[in-house]
């Protein structure tokens, strides 16, 4: 399984494409870490309103990307960890590629 990362600060216009791109994946063994860092825009509700077992919203108070990080690792239970920036979207095989081990070009 691969844990994907996703720290979150005041992504309103973003993340829901990022989250979208990530349940799109063809590779489906995975858990998404959403961990909202203290926004103040509309960002930790957009996440809260996914419903998908394989994802797990952490909200917390503003530390700083590196911290909302570790939170998702400290949460983690995959094999394998991916981070993903909240303004990033994954094309629909990029799990599937990771999890083979395989280099592609673009």
């Amino acid at each position: 399984m691969i844990s994907v990362i996703v720290p979150v600060y005041n992504s309103e216009d973003t993340i829901a494409a990022c989250i979208e791109s990530i349940l799109g994946q063809s590779f489906t063994d995975w858990e998404l870490i959403i961990v909202d860092d203290g926004s103040t825009d509309n960002s930790g509700h957009i996440c809260d309103q996914y419903q998908d077992d394989r994802i797990h919203v952490i909200h917390q108070a503003n530390q700083g990307r590196t911290a909302a990080r570790w939170a998702g690792v400290e949460a983690a239970t995959g094999d394998w960890i991916n981070f993903v920036d909240s303004d990033d979207t994954f094309p629909i095989d990029a799990l599937l590629f990771l999890s083979q081990g395989i280099s592609r070009e673009t």
